[in-house]
């Protein structure tokens, strides 16, 4: 079975050896260089990490931009990111790969974090899927890069989301209804905003299918005490991460 820490898995219900995938608590600090209280930030990853068995210097990187560019990566890309934000692979909020040993990195405080994982290949991808790159269809994006680069059949991919805010709480403006065909629900006259939704019907929409998309349905929001949240504390709030690697 993928190796599981309680509450951190999103792929929890797939089967296989070769893949470790996790998305860290708040309880285990800020694990972005950038954003909130950055001090503690490699200490944090370093000890999050070594939990799952993976060495937080080879973690690799996305300087995140809210778009739609997947970039698959390769042994040469190795620590891309893991000590200075600087190092980080630019204006990409997508990381794919069919390489060992190789963790992939994605930070989020409400966005969704959305994993990959073809057994077959193998092969893993993590996306950043906030509401611009949803928009744009990111996931549909990676879904397409792994069938050209690896030959993924969307129907055997299993996917898992991370936390994020909910529709429960994430209010959007009114003009949203011409970004968004669904995924969008008017509640006492306000709108809201179902970033899994949207993701999931993408997905199922090349392919895969319903049955292999896991979702653990935490609100960063409405469980602000477990998780980060940019809408609910503002720009000095920190990061959680979502990793995922094959082993050999």
């Amino acid at each position: 079975m993928l190796k599981l820490l309680k509450n951190h898995n999103p792929l929890e219900g797939a089967v296989g050896e070769n893949v470790v995938s996790a998305f860290s608590l708040k309880t285990n600090g800020n694990m972005s260089l950038s954003y909130g209280e950055t001090s503690r930030a490699l200490e944090n990853r370093k000890s999050f990490l070594s939990s799952l068995g993976i060495d937080y210097k080879d973690l690799v990187c996305a300087k995140q931009v809210h778009g739609s560019h997947v970039q698959s990566v390769s042994e040469v890309d190795k620590g891309r990111g893991a000590l200075t934000c600087a190092a980080s692979i630019p204006d990409t909020d997508g990381l794919i790969t069919d390489t060992k040993d190789l963790p992939l990195a994605i930070f989020t405080a409400d966005c969704l974090s959305v994993f990959l994982y073809d057994p077959q290949r193998p092969a893993i991808g993590l996306i950043h899927a906030g509401w611009r790159s949803s928009e744009a269809g990111i996931v549909a994006c990676a879904v397409k890069s792994m069938q050209d680069k690896f030959n993924t059949d969307p129907a055997r991919l299993i996917v898992g989301f991370g936390p994020r805010i909910k529709d429960c709480c994430y209010e959007v403006a009114r003009d949203f209804k011409g970004k968004f065909s669904l995924g969008l629900a008017e509640r006492t006259g306000s709108l809201y905003l179902d970033l899994a939704q949207v993701n999931k019907e993408q997905l199922t929409g090349l392919g895969v299918k319903e049955k292999n998309i896991f979702d653990p349905d935490f609100c960063t929001f409405c469980s602000n005490e477990e998780f980060f949240s940019f809408r609910k504390e503002g720009k000095a709030t920190g990061r959680m991460l979502s990793v995922i690697m094959l082993t050999e």
